[in-house]
């Protein structure tokens, strides 16, 4: 009788046991389930932003370029007639030339200066002074391009402007800044530069942070000095900051909008238009949505052509430490 009754005890903690086991393995997997789905539920809202507001008009615009739409009326398919449009347009034509050859001057400008600064900067000042110039630089690129802009228009201003003024303590007379094509470009050249450059000089600063102290004291013991030590080790080592800077600088001037607007409106003539003015001008001035998109898709190629073929070109001028 004892036997039977120890027997049933021991089956009844054994069933008891592994209800216990099932029930933990249950809740572990529910638990590594959960785990499973939480980056999923932090990372949605930025997920769906993106699909919204990146990836959605991405391809609406892609879509209307085929398009002829006006907003009033339906939309119709006229197939590649909106780049043809585009290609036979003198406008736009003038406009990208314009482009290119802002990104050519603006970015080596951009980049000459930053790296030049940099180069002061890191080595010829106190730690102390570092700062204010880093703060200092990069200040004009947290304002908004348009107020710079009106800012810069008055003080290029031919009747009153400042720099106007201040050439002619020096017997230079009043120089049409903003009513000539060259004053014009040169104006807008130099404005967005000014803007812009902080960023590329930070790239630089902390490009050339990471450049090791041994380096240059040999390139010093082998008779390395002055111009000659950025040119055969600052310059090498600094390649892969200065692809990523270079990079950043032509995509963004490929798409300069807010001071040729605001200084020049694009004048005078079409010496300052830029193609993404005529972007706006199609879209918002003429509701020509179709032919605002393909003239967009264009610069999209144009810009990732342009993008490929730097890092194409990058693995014969990039060195890796």
């Amino acid at each position: 009788m004892s036997t039977a009754t120890t027997g049933m005890s021991t089956a009844r903690r054994n069933k008891t046991g592994s209800k216990r086991r099932n029930g933990g393995a249950t809740g572990s997997e529910k638990g590594k389930q959960r785990q499973r789905w939480l980056p999923w539920a932090f990372l949605a809202p930025t997920i769906l932003g993106m699909g919204l507001f990146t990836l959605l008009p991405i391809v609406a615009s892609v879509l209307l370029a085929f398009f002829r739409w006006d907003i009033i009326s339906a939309p119709s398919f006229v197939g590649f007639d909106n780049f043809a449009e585009v290609v036979q347009d003198p406008t736009v034509r003038v406009s990208f030339v314009n482009t290119i050859m802002f990104v050519v001057v603006a970015v080596a400008l951009q980049l000459g200066l930053a790296l030049g600064l940099a180069i002061m900067v890191q080595e010829k000042l106190p730690a102390w002074l570092r700062v204010f110039f880093r703060s200092a630089f990069f200040f004009p690129l947290i304002l908004s391009a348009a107020s710079v802009s009106i800012f810069m228009r008055y003080l290029f201003n031919e009747q009153f402007g400042v720099v106007n003024w201040l050439l002619s303590l020096v017997g230079i007379p009043a120089v049409p800044w903003l009513t000539t094509p060259a004053g014009s470009a040169a104006v807008v050249i130099l404005v967005y530069v000014w803007q812009n450059f902080g960023f590329s000089f930070l790239l630089f600063i902390g490009g050339l942070a990471s450049i090791p102290t041994e380096t240059y004291e040999a390139a010093s013991i082998d008779g390395a000095t002055g111009w000659r030590k950025h040119v055969h080790v600052t310059l090498p080592l600094l390649s892969p900051t200065t692809l990523v800077a270079s990079v950043m600088a032509i995509i963004n001037a490929l798409q300069v909008f807010d001071q040729p607007y605001v200084l020049t409106r694009g004048g005078p003539g079409d010496a300052t238009r830029t193609a993404v003015m005529v972007i706006f001008e199609s879209a918002f001035q003429r509701l020509e949505f179709g032919q605002a998109s393909a003239i967009g898709v264009i610069l999209t190629l144009i810009i990732m052509a342009i993008t490929a073929a730097q890092f194409r070109l990058s693995k014969r001028f990039v060195f890796y430490q």
